[in-house]
C-alpha cells in the first residue's frame, strides 16, 4: 500500500500515523461529552472531527462502513469520497464505538478507523452479524462458528494447553445471550459481559494480557469489518455470518457484496490485503485509556497498527490547546 501525492510518496507508515491524527482529533472532540449524558452530542462531535482530519489524509479514499446511508447522514455516509488525493482505497469508520458508553462515561468507548485498498472490505449493512474471534498462535480452525459453543470452548483449552475453567469468553450483555451465556457458564468458563463496544471486545480476544480468551455472540455487521480489521493485523481468527430480519435485509447485502449473503465468513471474506486500523480511547477501558484533559492540555492513547508488518504500536499523545497553530488534525 503506498500513496502518492504529486512526484513525492508516502508509505503506509506514515499513513498509519496519519490515521491515529484521525482518530485522536474524534476522540478529544468526543471527550467534552464524557458524563454528560447527551450520546447524540457526543457522536455528532465526533463524526465531525473525524470528517475534517481526513481532508488531510494522502487518500483517494471511499467510505464503505460509515453512519449510514447518504440520506441518513450528513458526512462520513456510505459512498462518501474523503481524503486531500491519493490511491484509491476503502475506509471503514466508527467515529464514536460507545456513544452510551461515552454519555455514561462508562469503560471502552474507541474511535475507530480502518484502511483498506479499494475493493478490500465487505461491504456490510447496518444489520447484525453472528461472530467468534480468537487470538494469534492458534490451530488454524481452532473455533467454528457452526459448532457448539461447548465444543468451541473444549478446542480453544486443548489448544492453548490450559484447563477449560481457566478460560474467559467476553459477549454483549444482551437477552440474545442468554442461552449462550448459560451454556459458558455451565462449561466451567467465565463470562465477561460488556454493554456496548464489541470492536474492543473482539481485539481484547487477540491481545496478550487482557484476560479475554475468546468473543462470540452478535453485534453489529459494520463493527464486524472493523474488529477483522484489527485481527488481520494480530493474526488472530475470526468467523462471522450476517444475520437477516427479512428478505429484504438479504436483498440489500447481496446488491452490497456479491455471494451467498447467508454464508459464513471467514477473516479475509471481511479484510483483505494490506490493512491499517487505528483506535483511540475516549473513557478507559481493557484496550486503551481514555482522553484526560486539563486545562488547556489534553492526553490520548491510541493502538495503531499494520498487517503487512503484523506491527501493534501504542501512542501517547500529548495535545496543548494553548497554542495558536495547534489543531486535532
Amino acid at each position: 500500500m503506498q500513496a502518492s501525492t504529486g512526484s513525492s510518496y508516502q508509505t503506509d507508515r506514515n499513513l498509519a500515523l496519519e490515521l491515529v491524527r484521525v482518530t485522536e482529533a474524534a476522540a478529544l472532540a468526543a471527550s467534552r461529552w464524557t458524563g454528560r449524558g447527551k450520546k447524540n452530542e457526543a457522536d455528532g462531535a465526533a463524526v465531525e472531527a473525524m470528517r475534517l482530519a481526513f481532508d488531510t489524509v494522502a487518500i483517494s479514499g471511499t467510505v464503505v462502513i460509515g453512519e449510514g446511508e447518504m440520506d441518513e447522514a450528513p458526512m462520513l455516509y456510505i459512498g462518501e469520497k474523503v481524503g486531500a488525493g491519493g490511491p484509491a482505497m476503502d475506509i471503514a469508520v466508527d467515529p464514536l464505538e460507545g456513544t452510551s458508553l461515552t454519555a455514561k462515561n462508562a469503560p471502552n468507548a474507541l474511535t475507530v478507523v480502518a484502511l483498506a485498498e479499494q475493493g478490500k472490505f465487505l461491504h456490510a449493512p447496518d444489520i447484525y452479524m453472528d461472530k467468534i474471534a480468537v487470538g494469534p498462535g492458534l490451530p488454524e480452525g481452532v473455533v467454528d462458528l457452526d459448532s457448539s459453543i461447548a465444543v468451541n470452548l473444549r478446542n480453544l483449552a486443548r489448544a492453548k494447553k490450559c484447563d477449560v475453567s481457566d478460560l474467559t469468553l467476553c459477549t454483549l450483555d444482551r437477552d440474545r445471550h442468554e442461552e449462550l451465556i448459560a451454556l459458558t457458564r455451565e462449561a466451567g468458563v467465565r463470562v465477561m459481559l460488556i454493554s456496548d463496544g464489541d470492536v474492543a471486545g473482539v481485539i481484547a480476544a487477540c491481545m496478550p494480557n487482557s484476560g479475554v480468551d475468546i468473543f462470540a455472540g452478535s453485534g453489529g455487521a459494520p463493527e464486524g469489518v472493523l474488529a477483522a480489521a484489527a485481527l488481520r493485523c494480530t493474526g488472530g481468527q475470526m468467523q462471522a455470518r450476517l444475520l437477516f430480519e427479512d428478505e429484504a435485509q438479504a436483498t440489500r447485502a447481496q446488491q452490497m457484496t456479491p455471494g451467498d449473503p447467508r454464508r459464513r465468513l471467514a477473516l479475509e471474506d471481511l479484510a483483505q490485503g494490506d490493512v491499517l486500523f487505528s483506535a483511540t480511547g475516549v473513557t478507559t477501558g481493557a484496550l486503551l485509556r481514555g482522553v484526560v484533559r486539563s486545562g488547556d492540555h489534553a492526553v490520548t492513547h491510541s493502538i495503531v497498527m499494520r498487517s503487512k508488518s503484523g506491527t501493534v504500536r501504542f501512542i501517547e499523545g500529548h495535545h496543548n490547546f494553548a497554542t495558536k497553530t495547534w489543531s486535532a488534525t
